[in-house]
C-alpha cells in the first residue's frame, strides 16, 4: 500500500523524533518504545509510529519481538569498533598533515573549545560535550591540504555519530581524560612536534574511547 503524502510526513515526524532520542540518549539501550504513547504525544494514530518504527529496524538502532514490541538496541561494539578504528587512522593523518599549518587564531580557538568542555565537566551535558569535542576536532584537522583525506575524515564523525551521537552518555568518565588528552595534543602543536607525533597522539586519543566504550559495553577492549 503506497502511503499518503500526509501519513509519510507523519512517519517522518515520528521516525525522526525516535532516532534523535536513540542518539541523544535519552532512549537508552533496552527502552521499549510503546507505540500508543508515542503516537498521543504527537497527535498522531498507531500507524506511521509503527511504519517509523520499521524504518527504524532497518537501519539497526531498534529490535522487534514478537509479543515483546519495539525496544533500543544496544551499541553494536563490532560495528563502533571498526568505525572508530578507521576514523583514528584517517583523523590522525588528517591532523599530522594540518598541524603546521594551523593559524595562531585557529589554535586559540581549539583552546577555548577545550576550556568550554572543561567548564561543563561539573554539570556534564553529554550531547553539548561532544558537540564542542568534534568542533574542536574540526579546528584542528581543518587546514589540512588533502580534500581526500578530509572528505573521510568526515565521513568517519558521520558514521561514529550515527552509531551513537554522544559516547559521553555511555562512558561520562571519558569526558574529563578527553580534555586531558586535547591539553596535550594542543601542546604538541603549540611547541611544533613532527606530524608523526601528532597523528599519533590524535589516533591514540581515538583509541582510548574506544577502549572505554568497549569496557562499558562488555566487548573486547
Amino acid at each position: 500500500m503506497t502511503s499518503t503524502p500526509g501519513t509519510a510526513s507523519k512517519v517522518d515526524l515520528a521516525h525522526d523524533l525516535i532516532r534523535r532520542r536513540i542518539l541523544d540518549g535519552a532512549y537508552t539501550p533496552g527502552y521499549r518504545i510503546v507505540l500508543g504513547t508515542l503516537a498521543k504525544e504527537l497527535g498522531v494514530s498507531t500507524v506511521p509510529v509503527r511504519e517509523a518504527v520499521r524504518r527504524l529496524e532497518a537501519e539497526g538502532l531498534v529490535e522487534v519481538v514478537r509479543n515483546v514490541g519495539a525496544t533500543v538496541r544496544g551499541l553494536d561494539p563490532v560495528e563502533y569498533r571498526w568505525a572508530v578504528e578507521t576514523l583514528a587512522v584517517v583523523e590522525g593523518a588528517a591532523a599530522g598533515l594540518a598541524a603546521p599549518l594551523l593559524p595562531a587564531a585557529a589554535l586559540a580557538e581549539a583552546k577555548r573549545i577545550n576550556e568550554a568542555m572543561r567548564t561543563g565537566l561539573d554539570d556534564l551535558d553529554p550531547l553539548r560535550h561532544s558537540r564542542l569535542n568534534q568542533q574542536f576536532h574540526r579546528v584542528l584537522t581543518a587546514p589540512c591540504p588533502n580534500p581526500h583525506l578530509l572528505e573521510l575524515v568526515e565521513r568517519g564523525w558521520a558514521r561514529v555519530s550515527g552509531l551513537r551521537s554522544s559516547v559521553f552518555s555511555f562512558v561520562p568518565e571519558r569526558a574529563a581524560e578527553a580534555v586531558r588528552e586535547h591539553d596535550r595534543l594542543l601542546g604538541l602543536i603549540e611547541r611544533g612536534a613532527p606530524a608523526a607525533e601528532v597523528e599519533a597522539a590524535v589516533r591514540a586519543h581515538r583509541h582510548a574511547t574506544l577502549h572505554a566504550v568497549l569496557r562499558h559495553t562488555g566487548g573486547p577492549a
